[in-house]
């Protein structure tokens, strides 16, 4: 079933605390539709009987009052055909990462291998107020050269093709902005993206 699929995933990622809160949300494309976290929702309590449903044009079909950030969900899936899950999250290393990336460039070195074969090229995004028409078209426009991004002091978000992918590669989008503040100052080493994978 397929808001099963997407109340999975957000068990997942509320479980490794990468969701505080009631914060965050994720949104899974079936067909027509997109199932879509409900308002106030804590991701550890989402349950499929309790997601909201739209259409891609944003009308409200069936269930709870959707987030305030579908339509940045349904920026994301007008600019990238491709993507069948977005997860955004307000996780803790992602989240302080954003408030000191500069907008517009790659946020995360390449320091290991995971980081360039998961993520690839990764930015971030300006502020904008969550919620507004101005972040969505600014994350739909970003989306379209980067599938895992920085909301400028906000958070991470990912746009990938299906709920496990999409926990997969936010995992990871956490795990390098962790690993990108511990390493700030330091003479790491950096690998070549182009020999990185043989």
């Amino acid at each position: 079933m397929t808001a099963a699929r997407l109340a999975d995933a957000c068990t997942v990622v509320a479980a490794m605390g990468l969701s505080p809160g009631s914060s965050g949300n994720a949104s899974l494309r079936d067909g027509s539709r997109v199932l879509v976290t409900p308002s106030g929702a804590a991701l550890r309590e989402l349950s499929p009987d309790s997601v909201s449903v739209l259409d891609l044009d944003g009308r409200h079909l069936d269930g709870p009052a959707p987030t305030k950030e579908a339509g940045m969900h349904l920026a994301v899936y007008r600019a990238r055909p491709d993507a069948g899950c977005i997860v955004h999250l307000h996780s803790p290393a992602a989240t302080a990462l954003s408030c000191i990336a500069a907008p517009g460039e790659d946020p995360l070195p390449p320091y290991t291998p995971y980081r360039i074969r998961l993520l690839g090229r990764t930015l971030t995004v300006p502020y904008a107020p969550p919620g507004s028409e101005e972040l969505a078209a600014l994350v739909a426009d970003a989306s379209r050269g980067a599938h895992a991004l920085l909301l400028a002091n906000h958070g991470g978000l990912v746009a990938a093709a299906d709920p496990a992918s999409a926990v997969s590669v936010y995992e990871e989008l956490e795990t390098a902005a962790e690993l990108t503040l511990r390493l700030q100052g330091t003479a790491a080493r950096r690998l070549d993206p182009g020999t990185a994978w043989s």
